[in-house]
């Protein structure tokens, strides 16, 4: 006996489909709705499939009613195992579809991801090309200048857009014009701390890592206030050390405070400082020479903060910084003494190097304002007041005028730091040009 199976949209197609190829022979066993089409599973489309089987032609009609009973059943049991067996492999060849289907949209999803980081590729190149290709000569210099004076990548980016943004193609012509602006814009960088008044008697601890010339330092900056140096009203000074790990630093302060007649303690635990505090109280201003330790050792610096904390919380925490440490050593060494809650830093060492963009990279990214420069060993001639001005003569290749630059930072800067642009009399977004 000959069985069959057709698809078609829908069940009237199916049955005048069975009728054209198989005519009256055709007997209908079964019929059902299925999914087929799509690509991974998505997008199939809804048909019907109907079964059946070829009716024999007869050579006369069947009168008996038992015959025709039996030979019902007969193609019943003959149907069942082969509708089955073809729903098995109907099954099996649905998975192999699905299964081919699904590697045809895999390799086709990653052909699409290739075209796809090929197309970026060659649009970051034509970017970079054409980004190269429109630079202008007075950009392309001054940010050659920021780099040589060691200004961060970050920094010059953003100095260089601003260049973009704020001037004309006219004014950027004028390279000293430009030149004046960008000094102005580095100067407005440079955040000037100032002591908001304070209650006697002034504490400063100094912190920072080893080697940065945190003791000598606090030498100078008792020089200063003893003697009414620099426009300092005199004042009686005390100086106590907690570094007594460093060979030779008690005996260096000693030297230092018999020199200036500055009394001088040494503690070593938090209780010792405490006490030293009290005993030295009718000061006008205590200075504390703490332990240099290294950023990266949590430990030590941990110690280190309790000893400051026993401070006070009026206490000033000043951190010193070395102008030679690298940009990148330097936005560390800034997050790693956050814990102290320092208020302001000392760039010392100004004396070793020639270039100081690292640093105001650094304190701007941070936001970080400057009280003291120093500039060498001598006690105490070398240390003054942090101001842009005394930064921004030292600028390498540029050529400061400086006598507009005396007059815009004359007056004492804001406490903290301020904002780029802050100052200059002109709106945020004016595009630069000569009337």
């Amino acid at each position: 006996m000959q069985y069959f199976t057709e698809q078609a949209p829908s069940h009237r197609e199916a049955m005048d489909l069975v009728r054209l190829k198989y005519g009256e022979q055709a007997q209908i066993l079964t019929h059902r709705t299925i999914r087929s089409g799509g690509i991974l599973g998505l997008f199939a489309k809804e048909s019907v499939e109907v079964s059946g089987y070829l009716k024999p032609r007869s050579e006369g009609p069947r009168t008996a009613v038992g015959s025709l009973e039996e030979e019902k059943r007969k193609i019943l049991n003959l149907a069942r195992p082969a509708e089955a067996a073809a729903k098995i492999q109907e099954q099996g060849q649905q998975e192999a579809r699905q299964a081919a289907e699904q590697k045809a949209g895999e390799k086709a999803l990653e052909t699409v991801l290739a075209e796809i980081r090929d197309l970026k590729t060659a649009m970051r190149e034509g970017l970079d090309v054409q980004a190269s290709d429109e630079v202008h000569p007075t950009i392309a210099r001054i940010d050659s200048l920021l780099a040589d004076n060691d200004f961060a990548e970050s920094y010059r980016r953003e100095v260089t857009a601003r260049l973009r943004r704020d001037f004309t193609l006219e004014a950027l012509e004028d390279f000293d014009y430009v030149q004046d602006r960008v000094i102005e814009w580095i100067g407005d960088d440079i955040g000037v701390w100032r002591e908001d008044g304070f209650q006697k008697p002034r504490v400063l601890a100094l912190v920072g890592p080893t080697g940065v010339g945190k003791t000598t330092t606090i030498a100078k900056l008792a020089a200063i206030y003893r003697v009414g140096i620099g426009g300092e009203k005199p004042c009686s000074v005390r100086m106590i050390t907690i570094d007594n790990y460093r060979i030779g630093a008690r005996q260096q302060i000693e030297t230092y405070g018999s020199i200036m007649d500055v009394p001088v303690s040494c503690v070593e635990t938090e209780d010792e400082l405490r006490k030293a505090l009290v005993d030295n109280s009718d000061a006008d201003l205590i200075l504390v020479d703490t332990i240099g330790k290294s950023p990266k050792d949590a430990v030590k610096l941990a110690e280190v903060k309790r000893l400051v904390a026993a401070c006070g919380p009026k206490a000033e925490v000043h951190l010193a910084l070395a102008a030679t440490t690298k940009s990148s050593d330097m936005g560390e060494i800034l997050r790693q003494f956050e814990p102290f809650a320092y208020r302001a830093v000392v760039l010392t060492k100004l004396d070793e190097t020639d270039r100081i963009g690292n640093a105001i990279s650094a304190l701007a990214a941070k936001g970080k304002s400057l009280s003291y420069l120093t500039n060498g060993q001598r006690v105490p001639q070398d240390i003054e007041r942090a101001t842009p001005l005394r930064l921004l003569v030292r600028l390498e290749g540029f050529r400061p005028n400086r006598a507009a630059l005396e007059e815009r930072y004359a007056a004492p800067a804001d406490p903290g730091r301020r904002g780029r642009g802050s100052g200059s009399g002109r709106p945020a977004n004016e595009n630069y040009g000569r009337a």
